[in-house]
């Protein structure tokens, strides 16, 4: 398979994967069809803890999905240590699950795959968590969804710059 070929394999990670790591990936998506680059990735998203496995994502991430033209149809799945053999990048929405997911880590190379999302939002200043908006509102959900636009088009920089996209 030439390089051309390559899907890049990505995983978005919260703690229960019912609000952010859901949104994320489908904003993520959106924003990979309007660059017309969804044939160049394979999506997915986990959470930490096991307390939602196998639930649809929350209503709210749901409304907010509908926003950007996103259909959300996961189902919550535990992250597990496999993961960090099938994906490229994990990105991760908070520092607590971000060290959870390198807890899984049994090799040193498995940390460089592991991000926090808003790192690569220019607007985030010094704060790189993700709001958990489970407790919160809808505008805590539509907040969400506006930073993972503005990261997902920072990651999308950061793999052009990287040279993993033309």
């Amino acid at each position: 398979m030439s390089t051309t070929d390559y899907k890049l394999k990505v995983l978005f990670v919260c703690m229960g994967n019912i609000c952010r790591s859901p949104l994320a990936e489908g904003v993520f998506f959106a924003h990979l069809q309007q660059q017309n680059l969804t044939d160049k990735f394979i999506l997915d998203s986990a959470g930490t803890s096991d307390y939602h496995v196998g639930d649809c994502p929350d209503k709210r991430a749901l409304k907010v999905a509908q926003k950007y033209s996103v259909t959300l149809k996961h189902c919550a799945r535990q992250f597990k240590a496999d993961d960090f053999k099938e994906f490229d990048y994990i990105l991760v929405m908070d520092h607590l699950n971000y060290d959870a997911v390198l807890g899984y880590a049994k090799h040193e190379e498995y940390h460089d795959k592991v991000y926090l999302f808003r790192t690569f939002d220019e607007a985030s200043g010094e704060f790189y968590d993700v709001p958990d908006p489970y407790y919160g509102s809808e505008e805590d959900f539509a907040e969400v969804g506006e930073i993972a636009l503005r990261a997902s088009a920072g990651f999308i920089r950061f793999l052009k710059q990287e040279g993993k996209l033309p």
